[in-house]
């Protein structure tokens, strides 16, 4: 890491460990073990860690992509971004279609209208308008604003409740409409309230990433990581006895926690691989890390698909015919989707093909 033009390696291997690791928690199949399940409410499971990584690492990606553009807002900017936008979001409706589709035939009344990449898209959106129109001295006021003004809201709008009285579900009945939303539980995990802190949440890997590319040593960006990353966690851990962590409303004080651990992994892989150069292990997960929304939705489509017609139950069958422990064979079952996913990757990785979404 010679210089601030240098390709973050280190970044690239951060996003595709979290991208196997999306993939890895939400294709396991029956039995799972506790720790690839995400928290039922409050708390926190190593599961709970992989979306919230990725919105980290790319509000750091985002500040380092535009700062190509010296952050000026021209009509050619501001539209890749909007075009982008645009498309991330409807490609998270089509995974909701499809799944419909299957089910349903051809109809659009009961498509979910959220889910993990509308909330990527809004996020980017969010996070790179900011960079273009707000003066970066202010992030941080303005992600501070947004967590205490997220934090009334929850404790005025019953924000901690499991059922339709909180305010995050009524947010979301009201603007979708009952036939439009996430039914698995009351509570839509990629809801348009919490979409708030998730802003707010790709805005610390923001300002993380500026004052990261403003420091001229190398060993400086690793410790203002891990310094940043200490910061997070203790903030994290003292507010979690007023807000518990909480997944499923992207509680502040995940938020916090969240990206205290991101930032801390982030500088311990700068040190190891940018730093010492020790990058043979690396190239697994650099497959997942250079084409990364490609193929988590690959990953959905695959499972929606393979889910319909048998094909999932097949390939279960024949491991657990070899693994009789349900849990090891539901986690076989899911490293074998990581491993599906990671040859195509490796395919398009070996060809310098790279589909960005």
């Amino acid at each position: 890491m010679a210089d601030n033009n240098k390709r973050l390696v280190s970044l690239d291997v951060l996003r595709g460990i979290t991208v196997a690791g999306m993939i890895l928690v939400n294709d396991g199949y029956g039995d799972t073990f506790a720790t690839l399940q995400h928290s039922k409410w409050n708390g926190m499971t190593p599961c709970d860690l992989v979306f919230p990584f990725f919105l980290f690492i790319m509000g750091i990606s985002t500040y380092i992509s535009l700062r190509k553009f010296q952050f000026r807002a021209t009509g050619q900017v501001v539209g890749k971004i909007i075009r982008r936008t645009v498309v991330i979001f409807a490609i998270g409706l089509f995974i909701n279609w499809f799944a419909l589709l299957l089910k349903e035939g051809f109809s659009f009344e009961h498509l979910r209208i959220m889910g993990v990449m509308q909330r990527i898209a809004l996020c980017y959106c969010a996070a790179s308008l900011f960079a273009l129109f707000v003066n970066h001295r202010y992030t941080l006021h303005v992600v501070f604003a947004i967590l205490i003004a997220y934090t009334v809201i929850l404790m005025v709008g019953n924000g901690y409740a499991q059922d339709a009285t909180n305010i995050a579900a009524r947010i979301d009945n009201a603007v979708f409409g009952y036939d439009h939303l996430y039914h698995k539980s009351a509570i839509d995990p990629e809801g348009l309230l919490g979409t708030l802190p998730a802003i707010a949440h790709t805005l610390i890997g923001f300002f993380c990433a500026k004052v990261m590319m403003e420091s001229k040593d190398k060993h400086d960006k690793v410790m203002m990581f891990l310094l940043a990353g200490g910061i997070l966690v203790i903030g994290g851990y003292l507010l979690q006895f007023g807000l518990p962590l909480n997944k499923r409303i992207w509680s502040p004080s995940y938020v916090l926690m969240t990206c205290g651990l991101c930032a801390t992994i982030q500088g311990l892989l700068m040190y190891v691989i940018d730093i010492k150069g020790r990058k043979r292990w690396t190239m697994p997960f650099l497959v997942f890390g250079m084409n990364p929304l490609f193929l988590y939705v690959l990953s959905e489509l695959m499972a929606i698909a393979f889910g319909h017609y048998g094909i999932n139950d097949a390939i279960y069958g024949v491991i657990h015919s070899v693994v009789s422990n349900t849990y090891l064979a539901s986690l076989c079952f899911a490293l074998t989707y990581v491993l599906m996913c990671g040859l195509v990757g490796y395919l398009l990785y070996r060809k310098k093909i790279y589909i960005k979404i």
